[in-house]
Formats: structure tokens, C-alpha cells, sequence
């Protein structure tokens, strides 16, 4: 990581909403992690969603592969923390959703805006 991307996270600047782990050969990067720029660096040629390359230990590279070999497995953050100096990225390993349950979840949302509505409407 560069300087100015580990002061814009103590400053808390980040978003790894969209974010997801990738494993490709025995090395883990972590795609569409944003860090927003440092406020009192330069900008010119900075991409705040490049890809980072994760360290971990070959035995758990390998058996997050072999589980996301067996199904339907996607690697996803949950958080970033700063531990002894270092910043860790917190990931897990879940179950990815087909588009059914996608569709399931949208029309959910969709009511309960709705339900929200005509709540607020009645008072």
C-alpha cells in the first residue's frame, strides 16, 4: 500500500461494500476495495479501487480454494481494522446468490419501502 492510502484509513476513509477476495494462483487480492484518496496528497494517477494484494499464509490460500472449488463460495470482507501498525481486512467465506434469490430480496425491499410509505402517509 502506498503512504497516502494508509493515512486515508486511519482517517477512516474506505468502503469495501462491493468488495470481494479473489484467489488466483497461491496469491489473494482484494477487488473493488475503495480507499478514498488522502486529502493532503497528490491525486494525479491514483486509482482508489485497484486491486491489493492480501497476505496470508499459503495453508489458508489453499484451503479457501478448495472450498470455493467445491460450491458456490465467494470470499467477501467484513471489515478493516488496524492491529500493531498494520491494517487487516477481516474476510469470509459465503455462499453466493443466483439470481432467484436476488430477485426474492429486491421485490422484499421493494415492499417494505412500500410498507414504510404508507406508514408514514397514515400518521
Amino acid at each position: 500500500m502506498l503512504g497516502s492510502e494508509v493515512k486515508a484509513l486511519r482517517e477512516g476513509h474506505a468502503d469495501i461494500s462491493g468488495a470481494y477476495v479473489r484467489i488466483s494462483g497461491s496469491e489473494a487480492y482484494l477487488i473493488n476495495g475503495k480507499i478514498f484518496p488522502y486529502k493532503f496528497s497528490r491525486i494525479e494517477g491514483y486509482q482508489e479501487d485497484r486491486s491489493r494484494k492480501l497476505l496470508l499464509h499459503k495453508s489458508e490460500i489453499l484451503s479457501l480454494k478448495s472450498k470455493m472449488d467445491q460450491g458456490k463460495f465467494t470470499i467477501i470482507p467484513m471489515s478493516i481494522y488496524l492491529k500493531d501498525d498494520n491494517f487487516k481486512v477481516e474476510i469470509a467465506l459465503c455462499e453466493t446468490k443466483n439470481k432467484r434469490d436476488k430477485r426474492r430480496d429486491k421485490r422484499r425491499d421493494t415492499l417494505d419501502r412500500a410498507q414504510e410509505r404508507e406508514l408514514k402517509n397514515i400518521i
